[in-house]
């Protein structure tokens, strides 16, 4: 699908660019690195997205320049969406009736646009985006290597999540050359948030429990958290992985309130344990290791239904064999 892509390129001239909302670093990041590079092939690009950019990714070359829109107002010759699981996640009306480029590394991604491009064996969006580069000819710029270095960091949790391939690091070194500083951008990753994450990291963690067996950890997220602290989206970015640091916990289930009986819901494991199975049963999905879905309800009986499918999948597991402890966290799924 990769030439078929390329081809849309080299015929047209106007594109729009768009990932999910709430987006993460590898969602901002390939989508800025894309639109550098339809620019550098002198293409008519954009970025629109429905929400706001963290505040920490506005320090990438272009970021202040992603439009915020509701609907698609403008013609366009294709709109590329980044990694969204279907067609709904960017929010955005109308974006249906576009001639729609699917681009993801998720292989549970609906196969929803008119040309879909899905690699699974790909640890991030942004890898995918620096392979188009090099099959199109373009030049790997210092604003296309920075935008698509961040996606790789974000989703591969600084190349130490199983989905770091030896690809992957040979793309982290090319970028490298082409200009990127590994430590700042580690610095807009890890230390460019706001006080109110602290805060906000305070009130959650006081919430942490743990099941029966002691291997599930559990923790909530309240509307009054989120006022109290003046937190804004992405100021709970890893939270999900705190209990995992414990060798005991080998699954992690993190409940954030978006209104009254609705919540959205983050999973993350370690080794074999396949959470995204469980997510799906909760008509969500994502990766082995790192997976979400929504659930309305008493906050107490969804919880209590995750944490149990989970403590289940524990238990098959065990008869089979121990679970295989690898260092499989990520930074965010929400």
């Amino acid at each position: 699908m990769l030439s078929q892509v390329v081809e849309l390129i080299e015929n047209n001239n106007k594109f729009a660019i768009t990932t999910h909302v709430r987006p993460d670093g590898d969602g901002i990041g390939s989508s800025l690195g894309l639109n550098w590079l339809l620019r550098s092939l002198d293409k008519d690009s954009e970025i629109i997205a429905r929400d706001d950019v963290p505040s920490s990714y506005l320090q990438l070359p272009g970021a202040g320049d992603i439009r915020k829109v509701s609907e698609i107002d403008r013609e366009y010759d294709a709109v590329f969406v980044m990694e969204c699981s279907d067609i709904k996640r960017p929010g955005i009306a109308r974006l249906d009736e576009q001639f729609v480029v699917n681009i993801d590394h998720h292989a549970t991604c609906e196969h929803f646009g008119t040309i879909n491009w899905i690699d699974p064996t790909a640890s991030a969006v942004g890898e995918m985006i620096y392979n188009l580069c090099k099959a199109i000819g373009g030049r790997v710029t210092k604003e296309i290597a920075e935008c698509v270095y961040l996606a790789l960091v974000t989703d591969t949790g600084s190349f130490h999540f199983p989905n770091t391939t030896d690809r992957t690091l040979k793309v982290a070194s090319e970028l490298v050359k082409a200009g990127v500083e590994p430590s700042a951008i580690s610095e807009v990753v890890y230390n460019s948030y706001s006080w109110s994450r602290v805060a906000l990291m305070q009130k959650v963690m006081a919430t942490v429990k743990r099941d029966e067996t002691g291997k599930v950890a559990f923790m909530r997220q309240t509307l009054e958290m989120v006022e109290e602290t003046g937190a804004v989206d992405g100021d709970n970015n890893g939270f999900v992985n705190m209990p995992l640091v414990a060798k005991e916990v080998f699954a992690s289930v993190y409940m954030r309130e978006v209104e009254p009986n609705s919540y959205r819901v983050s999973l993350r494991s370690k080794g074999d344990l396949n959470v995204a199975s469980i997510a799906e049963s909760f008509d969500g999905g994502g990766h082995k290791n790192a997976a979400g879905c929504r659930v309305e309800g008493n906050w107490d009986k969804r919880e209590s239904e995750l944490v149990s499918a989970i403590v289940e999948a524990i238990k098959k597991m065990d008869k089979q064999k121990p679970i295989q402890i690898k260092e499989e966290f990520e930074l965010s799924l929400a």
